[in-house]
């Protein structure tokens, strides 16, 4: 790899923006493709669908030529507030995602090691705790699950101003509605609430810890394989 297109590569992994590298196998000519230029480029629609599969691979150009399009996507952060029960059965199924987890809860007889070994605990407030996490941005996602507005709230605000990949809120369509109107009280229009997905998961019909985190994890990934569309200007 040619040491300017090591060089924007390494720039767009620092900013956590995806980019894909395409080669030709013939004469091994490389070439950068940042997420905002796909649209433009001829093999646009390649490049899309690597994009959204998350893998690398070879493909045929618009000349009938084999290239090999190579995925660089920053790993997707889970941010998980609420140290509950659905917690403890997501933490597996996230790992086996390859997720990047983070479970926040500011109640440390929650947030134990005991209850999650081996799993990054933040036992701060969300304010506090999103800072050792790092910014958020549209490889993030971000999970409430406290029923708790002190703890909830602060951040769905941080998740919805940093335009996360997915934002979704544990609680009932009433639980909703007074969130809502807390969220509208603190400037966001209903565009922008209506990105939270809440009650959280897709309906299933899930009942216990384990369906509800499976549901949650089924909707998140959902959600990024449609973002990854919407970041290729699909």
């Amino acid at each position: 790899m040619r040491l300017d297109t090591l060089s924007a590569l390494n720039a767009e992994r620092a900013a956590r923006r995806p980019a894909l590298i395409v080669t030709d196998p013939e004469d091994g000519d490389q070439r950068l493709v940042r997420a905002a230029e796909i649209a433009a480029d001829p093999l646009a629609a390649l490049l899309r669908e690597r994009l959204r599969s998350g893998r690398s691979g070879l493909g045929e150009g618009p000349d009938g030529r084999p290239v090999f399009v190579a995925v660089h996507a920053p790993p997707v952060r889970l941010v998980v507030v609420g140290a509950v029960h659905i917690s403890q059965a997501l933490v597996p199924l996230a790992a086996q995602l390859g997720l990047d987890l983070t479970v926040i809860d500011p109640r440390t007889a929650f947030a134990s090691p005991e209850r999650f070994p081996g799993v990054r605990l933040i036992a701060e407030w969300p304010d506090k705790a999103l800072e050792e996490v790092g910014p958020l941005d549209a490889y993030t996602a971000v999970a409430a699950l406290t029923h708790d507005p002190k703890i909830d709230d602060p951040a769905l605000i941080a998740a919805l101003r940093a335009d996360c990949a997915y934002i979704g809120a544990l609680g009932s369509r009433k639980t909703q509605a007074r969130r809502v109107e807390r969220l509208e009280q603190a400037g966001f229009d209903a565009a922008v609430i209506g990105r939270i997905h809440a009650p959280i998961g897709l309906d299933i019909g899930a009942v216990s810890p384990a369906e509800i985190a499976l549901s949650i994890l089924a909707q998140l990934v959902a959600t990024l394989r449609k973002g990854c569309d919407a970041a290729a200007g699909r």
